[in-house]
């Protein structure tokens, strides 16, 4: 039985995983993150070839805020769980332990690990003791630079390369960072640099809404005084990030934001967005302009007044957004150069199983491998991507253009090219714009623009025939493409044209270099006579 709350530091993390490995007889895990806003559970696949995707079996939140516990203890003693509270997680970490044994997750790949409120309670080991004398389950409590670390890393791990801040809200603090991938040890930099400010959205929203206005006014100068020495602390540590704030040429720096309630902000920036209606679902890897991102007052006035569902906002997220805009404002003051904002689907679990992988796969391109499972083998793929590369034009530079190319997405549109070709054009071209925008919607990599390009792309091999709802939602993802360059838009119809002579000349996808050869080969000769 658990008698000291056992404290993870950067020290002893790697020796308290259950690391990777390519020859384990079974790659299933099961994460549970006991957060102070809620408890998140999930199950994920990382099995070979493509554990950089963290494939998600299964995922569950339950709504128990540790925060909003600590809160309902006598003011006069320090904060503690009640017995109530410590019996609804125990039974609920027991549930989430028999969903994973149901899936076949090994008892010794159950991690759960917990953060901010249970590194406050005076109570943490009577939580401990329960949890591990009921459910069975040893629980890890995250020091502060190690939770830094798993939410960066789990932002980082929706994308091929980063360089920019990293801020995570969770329901009782906000960290803040810098990543930049190109630096070695780059993650361990972050997490020793980072800071931890407590000013989560459940603490902060608690505090606007007291009715001591000194208290209220010290806190936010606080928060303010946190952000700004934090920021400060980062640029003397990192001199590339200096220079973005600096430099007279910089466009400023790329910010990346994770915890549920940074999400709740970019999706009341989705309900405002320009493109409307916003034809991408998710709220992950979706990316503002700096400039758009800074229009507060706006995102206040919304939440404040609109009556409606907002996509992606429950009622609690709702009620703490003053808080989480507030947020938003200090960092908007301490970072006056901002150049785009992305929101990340990835948090403390997706971080806490990224850094079980080797540093080679995690720092790998996860968007080669989105076309597994599909009918053509790699040696034809490639084939037939460097095929309709060469019909591009050699005189012109496509390195900095958006497209399926440049984006690393070639061997997904390969795949696709021939898919469902017993079907009408008009079908497959509705098919192919919603699959692309919807497909896969926690697969690394797959930036709202790579889904953006891929759907036109393919729209367009299918020639792109849509009814009124359908071309509803290809104006917003042109539009998409457009912002980043309105020449993409033209290479994206131009590579759809290419695709679509190709399947013309080579009706069934070829099962080998050699048929495509022949068969081109075979077809152009004919023409001729």
């Amino acid at each position: 039985m658990a008698s000291v709350v056992d404290i993870v530091t950067l020290d002893n993390f790697a020796s308290k995983m259950s690391l990777w490995h390519n020859d384990l007889p079974n790659h299933l895990y099961a994460l549970v993150d006991v957060g102070s806003n809620g408890i998140r559970f999930s199950i994920s696949d990382l099995s070979p070839p493509s554990p950089r995707l963290l494939k998600n079996l299964y995922r569950e939140r339950a709504a128990i805020s540790l925060f909003d516990a600590l809160n309902e203890s006598p003011p006069t003693g320090s904060p503690a769980f009640s017995s109530d509270v410590i019996g609804r997680v125990s039974k609920t970490l027991a549930r989430f332990k028999s969903i994973a044994n149901e899936f076949g997750v090994p008892a010794e790949h159950i991690s759960v690990f917990a953060t901010e409120a249970m590194r406050k309670a005076s109570n943490a080991t009577s939580m401990l003791n329960a949890i591990q004398s009921g459910p069975g389950l040893s629980v890890h409590v995250l020091a502060p630079e190690v939770e830094t670390l798993f939410g960066a890393m789990g932002a980082r791990s929706g994308f091929t390369a980063v360089n920019g801040l990293f801020l995570d809200l969770g329901g009782g603090s906000v960290q803040i960072t810098y990543m930049n991938s190109a630096m070695n040890d780059y993650e361990f930099q972050a997490a020793r640099t980072g800071k931890s400010l407590p000013f989560g959205a459940a603490r902060l929203i608690n505090i606007l809404d007291n009715d001591d206005t000194e208290a209220k006014a010290v806190a936010l100068d606080e928060l303010k005084a946190g952000m700004h020495g934090a920021f400060l602390r980062l640029q003397q540590e990192f001199p590339l990030l200096r220079d973005t704030q600096v430099e007279p040429n910089s466009s400023g720096i790329d910010i990346y934001l994770c915890g549920g309630g940074f999400r709740g902000y970019g999706s009341i920036l989705m309900h405002n967005d320009p493109i409307h209606p916003y034809p991408i679902p998710a709220v992950g890897a979706y990316t503002v302009e700096g400039s758009f991102f800074k229009q507060t007052a706006t995102m206040r006035k919304t939440n404040a007044e609109y009556e409606g569902k907002i996509f992606g906002m429950s009622k609690r997220r709702r009620k703490q957004f003053p808080a989480i805009a507030t947020v938003v404002d200090a960092l908007i003051s301490a970072v006056p150069r901002i150049h785009a904002v992305t929101f990340c689907s990835g948090g403390n679990r997706e971080g806490a199983l990224f850094m079980k992988l080797p540093r080679a796969i995690r720092e790998a391109s996860p968007l080669p491998l989105l076309h597994r499972g599909n009918n053509s083998n790699p040696e034809t793929l490639g084939a037939i991507i460097n095929l309709m590369r060469s019909a591009l034009p050699s005189s012109i530079d496509h390195s900095n253009v958006p497209t399926i190319f440049s984006l690393g997405l070639g061997p997904l549109f390969a795949s696709e090219v021939w898919t469902r070709s017993g079907e009408p054009s008009e079908a497959n071209a509705s098919f192919q714009l919603h699959q692309s925008l919807e497909r896969d919607p926690s697969a690394p990599g797959f930036t709202h623009l790579a889904r953006s390009v891929l759907a036109l792309t393919l729209c367009l091999r299918w020639g792109a025939t849509l009814g009124p709802i359908d071309q509803q939602s290809f104006i917003g993802v042109r539009k998409i493409v457009c912002q980043a360059s309105p020449e993409a838009v033209f290479w994206a119809e131009y590579i759809g044209e290419v695709a679509r002579l190709l399947f013309q000349l080579c009706p069934r996808v070829p099962s080998s270099q050699k048929q495509l050869e022949n068969t081109l080969w075979r077809e152009i000769h004919q023409g001729k006579k």
